[in-house]
């Protein structure tokens, strides 16, 4: 084994138990985003550096996107992340779209970050928006589709939370402390950091952009005032909003929320779990001009998150609520009683899978019966099929149910409409 070759670092291997968790995952996303009147879509897996350039921020696109040249010498990206894509769609079509448009996806994103806990270089996303809307109330949507989730993942707001703040807010607040409006995105990106970070690097970073002391505290002051979301009426009606939607519960206000990409202009939002033992879950907000400034003649609004599967896991894991799946979804292991029978199982098989059962056939001829059972066991299969001599005779199946070991002889139309019942 030493010399395996390994996975590339931070990518994974899906076993079919893995597996199981991503298809479970993917199909409560999927059931909370058609339940909000959410469509479904996908795009290219590799995008133009150049649309990422666009806005996404300069430490995403150098430090973390993986690129490459392809054969014209074009520098192409892994996708980082979803937004660039959606407004480049958008943007293509966007005289053919009825608004407000509400997409969602879940599919691969690639990152080159330093492996943790929670966090790998390869993960899948799930990314929901809503474009063509500049009301309160689509924020509040967006947020409530993740509450949403929350719930159908038996999450809690006693362990997990949604942080919510407006950026447009926050910019008047620097600008009133003599920051100009040019700086203003750096020291969103300062923010951002803090909390990775010790007070002594903060202020350091902070003197590094040009901020002097009075700055500094005033900036400290401003991000810990719990209460300043009432001199944003946009934030109070999306509070409202939420109260409505009975997701109040999940949501807090929380002024040191900025989101580290560039395209965000007001509400901003994170996922947060209560112990704190992780980065922010999820995050997303408020976009207004991503579509105009990646080349669209049109200005379309949009809101919207992303939330990985990764970061996930660990939470259902932390509160006792990772599923308990079998990836094994067949129902009936048709057995083989001897070669010359095997073609009466193939016709079993067959006709089961006909019927809507998932159905494997045992393809070792000539293996005792009891190793068949002790496998349909070991792959927990609730039922085995044998077709013997007098079955195939008779034109009927014995069948025995793994569980308790319950065996009887029925025809395969009696076998069927047992299952049914």
């Amino acid at each position: 084994m030493s010399n395996l070759i390994q996975p590339v670092k931070g990518t994974r291997d899906f076993y079919p138990e893995d597996w199981a968790f991503q298809m479970w995952f993917y199909e409560k996303v999927k059931e909370v985003s058609l339940s909000f009147g959410f469509e479904e879509y996908e795009g290219p897996i590799i995008e133009s550096l150049e649309l990422y350039a666009a806005k996404s921020g300069e430490e995403l696109v150098k430090k973390q996107a993986f690129t490459f040249k392809d054969q014209s010498e074009k520098v192409v990206a892994l996708r980082p992340e979803m937004t660039p894509t959606l407004a480049r769609m958008i943007a293509q079509k966007s005289g053919e779209l009825t608004f407000p448009v509400k997409w969602f996806t879940f599919g691969r994103r690639f990152r080159y970050e330093k492996p943790q806990k929670g966090r790998g270089r390869e993960f899948f996303q799930w990314d929901a928006d809503i474009l063509g809307s500049e009301s309160p109330e689509a924020d509040a949507e967006a947020i409530a589709l993740a509450a949403n989730l929350y719930r159908k993942l038996d999450l809690t707001p006693q362990e997990v939370r949604i942080k919510v703040n407006d950026r447009a807010l926050l910019q008047e607040r620097l600008v009133s402390l003599g920051i100009p409006e040019e700086k203003v995105v750096a020291v969103f990106r300062l923010i951002d950091k803090k909390s990775k970070v010790s007070e002594k690097d903060f202020f350091e970073m902070a003197e590094k952009e040009g901020l002097n002391k009075d700055q500094i505290t005033a900036i400290n002051q401003i991000i810990t005032e719990k209460d300043a979301h009432k001199d944003s009426p946009w934030l109070n009606k999306v509070f409202d909003l939420l109260k409505k939607q009975g997701c109040a519960d999940f949501v807090e206000f929380d002024p040191s929320i900025v989101r580290g990409l560039e395209y965000y202009t007001r509400t901003v939002f994170e996922g947060w779990d209560i112990k704190g033992e992780f980065r922010s879950i999820w995050g997303g907000g408020r976009y207004d001009n991503l579509t105009a400034e990646i080349g669209s003649k049109q200005r379309i609004p949009g809101v919207g998150f992303a939330m990985g599967d990764r970061v996930i896991a660990e939470i259902l894991r932390a509160n006792n609520k990772f599923p308990s799946l079998n990836p094994n979804k067949t129902r009936v292991l048709v057995t083989v009683f001897s070669e010359k029978l095997y073609e009466k199982s193939l016709e079993i098989g067959q006709r089961l899978r006909t019927a809507g059962l998932n159905t494997e056939v045992f393809l070792e001829v000539n293996t005792k019966l009891d190793k068949q059972l002790k496998y349909a066991d070991r792959k927990k299969i609730p039922y085995a099929v044998i077709v013997g001599p007098d079955e195939a005779k008779n034109e009927t199946v014995t069948v025995k149910k793994l569980e308790d070991r319950e065996q009887k002889t029925y025809t395969l139309e009696e076998f069927l409409e047992t299952l049914s019942s």
